[in-house]
């Protein structure tokens, strides 16, 4: 991902669905201000959020904003979210409009994985993967510097992939049953283990055999479909699990079974490096990416 260079900072909000972390920030280096607002209504959360971006107004130099999906990324809005109250919520209008800087929306995903490639565990290349496990499962595939885009943005979430064959259980997705998030997704796994958390369950547990099957067969179908030089995956269930990766990328490698041969010069499935601020970074790297360079006019309504 190209760098823009500003001498303002930029805007970001991770819209999460549970809170929303607000940063003026250059980079991770340059981290100004940071501040929390606990999600719970469309109006009150984003009214909440824009009190801020317009205190901090007109110090920085363009907007981005990571959100929960689906988005509807043509209108700017919340497409068809299980939270309750938050489909068709505007959120690129209520916070973007009358600020007078470049506006970006996209997925948190997808933002995390731009932060992951400009400062993190992609930094070099221009095809990359981020998978997060966490309450559900989502996917930032990055191909040419670029999210993947169609008629929408991916939710490779919800892919439908090969199963163990001893493995009948319907899957926790209320959409799907037995997609990748309704299989992997720490909310599936506390559902299948009969737990509060994928965290209460030791490594030996045998669900993990599943688990890792799972999400192999998510990094099987990303290899072919995009070739990303690298898959990152990141989120709570994984961050609590060192082993988990490394017995994914054998598994990988087994599936593939020697039609593709993976990059060289070290593991291929790694851990992201931002942590915690991949989120609120993505916002930041999406800004980045909408904000014009030094001189040129900038467009209020640009976005990813």
């Amino acid at each position: 991902m190209a760098e823009t260079e500003s001498p303002l900072p930029f805007a970001g909000v991770e819209l999460g669905g549970s809170k929303c972390v607000v940063l003026l920030a250059s980079g991770p280096g340059g981290v100004r201000a940071r501040e929390t607002v606990p999600t719970t209504t469309p109006a009150e959360t984003l009214a909440a959020v824009r009190a801020q971006l317009e205190a901090w107004s007109p110090g920085f130099a363009a907007l981005g904003i990571a959100s929960f999906g689906p988005l509807d990324l043509d209108r700017g809005r919340i497409a068809a979210t299980p939270k309750p109250g938050w489909q068709d919520a505007d959120v690129a209008g209520a916070l973007g409009a009358g600020l007078g800087v470049p506006v970006a929306l996209d997925t948190d995903v997808n933002g995390a994985a731009l932060a992951e490639m400009e400062w993190g565990s992609g930094r070099g290349l221009a095809d990359f993967a981020y998978i997060t496990v966490g309450t559900g499962i989502g996917v930032g595939l990055i191909v040419d510097g670029r999210p993947t885009r169609g008629f929408g943005h991916c939710e490779l979430g919800h892919l439908r992939v090969p199963r163990l064959s001893s493995d009948d259980w319907p899957g926790a997705c209320p959409y799907h049953g037995d997609c990748v998030e309704g299989l992997a997704s720490g909310a599936a796994i506390a559902r299948r283990a009969g737990v509060a958390t994928a965290a209460d369950l030791p490594d030996g547990h045998p669900v993990w055999e599943g688990v890792v099957h799972v999400l192999a067969m998510l990094c099987h179908a990303l290899v072919l479909a995009a070739a990303p030089g690298r898959i990152a995956i990141g989120g709570g269930v994984a961050a609590g699990r060192p082993l988990l990766l490394p017995r994914i990328e054998a598994k990988l490698i087994e599936s593939l079974a020697g039609y593709v041969t993976l990059p060289s010069g070290g593991p291929y499935v790694v851990p992201p490096e931002l942590g915690d601020l991949a989120g609120p970074l993505g916002a930041i790297a999406l800004a980045r990416a909408a904000s014009p360079p030094a001189g040129a006019p900038s467009s209020p309504s640009s976005r990813r």
